[in-house]
Order: C-alpha cells, then sequence, then structure tokens
C-alpha cells in the first residue's frame, strides 16, 4: 500500500493530496452520522456527503494513476487543476447543504438554494467537458508505453464514465433521482438505492464506475483485447438493462 501511494503521489502529487483531502473529509461524515440524528430524506443528513466525498477520493486518484499515461503534459496539469476545482466546489456545496438541513441536488423551493443547485449544475457540466477531453486525448495519442489490452481498458472506462455521467442529465429533467415514486422512500443500507421504485443513481453508479472497473480487469484479468471487449460489452449492457428497469419505475430489489 505505501509503494502504491508513493507512486501515486509521484505521478500526480495535486490529485494525490485532494484525494486526501476527500477521504478525510469523508470519514469525518461518518464520525458525524454516529452523533447527529439530524435527517434529511429519512437518512442521516452527513450520509450523502459522506458517499460524495468518498467517491471523488477515489475518482481523483484513479485519474491520478491514469493520467500518467498520457504525454500531454501541459494539458495534464490544466486537467488535474479543473477536476480539483470542479469537484471541490460540488463536494463543498453538498456537505454546506447537509449541514444547513437542506436537500443540495433538486432543491429549488428557495433562491439561495436554487442557485447552489445551478452552481453545482455548472461546475459538473465543466467536469464532464473535462472528461470528455481526456478520453479524447487517450484516443488521439498513438504511441504508449503500456499494453494495447491495458490501453483499451482504460479508453473504454473513461468512454462509458463519460456517458454515465451524462445521465445526471436524465435526473435533472425528472428533477429526482426516484421514478415511480417520491425520493428519500426505503432504500438499501448505505447506499439508499430506492426498494421500491425505479432508482437512476444504480445505472449512474455503475457506469461511473467502470473508470475503475474496466482498468482492472484489463490490467489483472484480460490478456487478448476480445476477451475485455466481451467482458466490456456485457457490462454495459447490463448497466443499460438496469437504466431502462429504473425508467420504467421497477425497482431491483
Amino acid at each position: 500500500m505505501r509503494s502504491f501511494l508513493t507512486e501515486l503521489k509521484r505521478r500526480n502529487s495535486l490529485l494525490y493530496w485532494f484525494g486526501i483531502y476527500n477521504f478525510v473529509v469523508g470519514i469525518l461524515c461518518i464520525v458525524l452520522m454516529q452523533v447527529d440524528s439530524f435527517q434529511i430524506l429519512h437518512v442521516s443528513r452527513w450520509l450523502k456527503p459522506m458517499k460524495f466525498f468518498i467517491s471523488v477520493a477515489i475518482m481523483t486518484w484513479t485519474m491520478a494513476w491514469l493520467l500518467e499515461y498520457l504525454t500531454f503534459k501541459k494539458s495534464v496539469r490544466i486537467i488535474s487543476w479543473v477536476i480539483v476545482i470542479c469537484l471541490f466546489i460540488e463536494n463543498f456545496i453538498i456537505i454546506l447543504q447537509s449541514a444547513r438541513g437542506q436537500r443540495s441536488h433538486f432543491n429549488v423551493q428557495a433562491p439561495v438554494n436554487a442557485l447552489l443547485f445551478a452552481i453545482m449544475g455548472g461546475f459538473i457540466l465543466l467536469f464532464t467537458l473535462n472528461m470528455m477531453y481526456v478520453t479524447w486525448l487517450f484516443f488521439k495519442q498513438r504511441e504508449f508505453s503500456i499494453s494495447p489490452v491495458y490501453l483499451w481498458s482504460i479508453r473504454l472506462g473513461l468512454l462509458f464514465f463519460v456517458v454515465f455521467s451524462s445521465e445526471g442529465g436524465l435526473m435533472l429533467s425528472h428533477m429526482s433521482h426516484t421514478v415511480g415514486g417520491p425520493d428519500g422512500g426505503p432504500g438499501l443500507p448505505v447506499l439508499n438505492w430506492s426498494t421500491r421504485f425505479g432508482d437512476l443513481r444504480i445505472a449512474h453508479f455503475l457506469g461511473m464506475h467502470a473508470l475503475q472497473v474496466l482498468p482492472l480487469a484489463g490490467f489483472y484479468v484480460f490478456k487478448k483485447r476480445g476477451w475485455l471487449l466481451v467482458f466490456a460489452t456485457g457490462y454495459l449492457a447490463c448497466i443499460t438493462a438496469i437504466l431502462i428497469v429504473a425508467l420504467r419505475g421497477i425497482s431491483l430489489f
């Protein structure tokens, strides 16, 4: 683990330290969940920021590792700063709203809440465009020091990440992540995915974490590109089916 962290810091110190920051705040939220009984939509107000901070920490460290393979070093520095700025503001607003006892997403009931939600939306759009640019660079660059299978696993992981990040626009069109019922009903422990209605967050989560699943599979599991493509196709088909089920208002659970 120590060697991994040392290498991660060498590859991209900015994203390394930003990941540390997010892990620390995520752990702090876990502590607050134990001592604060205030709830938003029937769960601890610190549950959502905990999930977002830890998820951002994992995503940030993933990008710190993967960006090393690009030769466009000036672009990598800009990309890294855009990731940090966008996700810092996103998570700051999420934890601020939780501290205020307010929903961070789809909350336009008061001018302040609507403004904060709009700011979040603007920076997430910028973040998504930034990740689209990263994906384009991985396809544009011709020479890599890694195996073709691992390279294609990174390319597909980024592509899936961008596609299912954009699913946030679908949630925005519904002004809800639950289909067929209101947000805040019974859900799975920790993840809080609805056990009664369709939940758009499931495909969103699985699609975005293709950024970790596919590169790990391409590095450790598959030695031939064909098998990687079969796995990636199956993964995509599974997530798409989950999305379709959610859009029909049906819970997987």
